[in-house]
């Protein structure tokens, strides 16, 4: 198919430098997808609240991602702003604010997200009074599920229907429920609806095991990625953190701790960090360090760009999708 201006535009001016980089990332991810490899994309910080679903729910319905790791923030904030995007306020001039002006957004019940507020009667509770229910439900029956499987429940029952203020098209969240996707959602339990269900815990109204572990997410990847390696898994980092640094182990898990000594690497690898090469920090790690830890080969291609992923990925998605 013939690429679009965006992409036309990015292949004629992106030359040099991190532009360039970001070129050859994308067009490395084409090449995977076209011989036949699968893709992880992972999502780090606030790029759900950053309004990422625009361009990547389009990803997920074009078949561009087979399988999404996130944090839980990014879990529940794609849902939050489906439900809530008019109560969301922008403050454009976040560096200028005062400790007092910080507070003042605190108790009108706007929790600051760099430029962006999430309120949070209208987001957090909203989602609570509805997942609370799925979750009681799963309890009575003695049944558990994994963070994002309570999440599509929700989703796909329609109980959120009467509040949708943005286009469904636009949630990549209900993409992937649609597409029943894997998601692998390591340390759910540090994101509002993991407090949320954890105080439910403790007050004696929910039990701990009805939500399935972060091992058991490790166990259900270890057996995804044996199942789809054939011909190459792909890994396309957005950001540091947990969402990438607890996928990504898989591999030495399986070749080292399961002596599985056939499995492939990661037949792709590309980050885009703005976190800079410093002293001990994984997320500004360069490639080849994950070289000695068993999770690329030699002969792995290999991007980082350094960047806001805020810029860089939708240039990359809109290549992909030949925009």
């Amino acid at each position: 198919m013939n690429k679009g201006p965006i992409s036309q535009f990015i292949e004629k001016y992106y030359l040099h430098f991190n532009s360039a980089a970001l070129v050859d990332a994308a067009k490395a991810y084409e090449k995977q997808l076209q011989d036949g490899a699968k893709m992880m994309v992972t999502l780090a910080g606030a790029m759900s609240t950053a309004e990422l679903g625009k361009i990547f729910a389009e990803m997920i319905r074009k078949d561009k991602v087979q399988i999404i790791s996130c944090t839980g923030a990014n879990l529940e904030e794609d849902i939050m702003n489906l439900v809530a995007h008019s109560h969301y306020e922008r403050v454009p001039n976040y560096r200028d604010l005062t400790p007092q002006q910080e507070w003042d957004l605190l108790e009108r019940g706007l929790n600051r997200v760099t430029d962006t507020c999430i309120p949070e009667h209208e987001a957090f509770r909203r989602l609570q009074k509805h997942i609370y229910k799925i979750w009681k439900d799963a309890d009575d029956k003695g049944e558990r599920y994994f963070p994002h499987e309570f999440m599509y429940k929700m989703l796909l029952s329609g109980v959120l229907e009467e509040y949708y203020e943005i286009d469904l098209k636009d949630s990549w969240m209900y993409a992937a429920a649609e597409a029943n996707l894997p998601i692998i959602v390591p340390g759910w339990e540090d994101s509002t609806m993991g407090n949320i269900f954890a105080s439910y815990v403790i007050k004696g109204e929910l039990k701990a095991s009805t939500m399935k572990s972060g091992i058991e997410y490790m166990t259900f990847l270890a057996d995804w990625y044996t199942k789809n390696s054939d011909n190459g898994i792909g890994f396309f980092q957005i950001g540091g953190g947990i969402a990438g640094d607890f996928p990504i182990c898989v591999v030495p898990m399986l070749y080292q701790d399961m002596e599985m000594h056939d499995v492939p690497f990661w037949s792709y690898f590309c980050q885009i960090s703005d976190s800079t090469t410093s002293y001990g920090s994984y997320s500004g790690a360069v490639p080849n360090e994950k070289i000695t830890w068993g999770k690329l080969d030699i002969n792995t291609p290999k991007f980082i760009i350094e960047s806001d992923a805020t810029i860089v990925a939708p240039l990359i998605f809109a290549y992909l999708l030949d925009l």
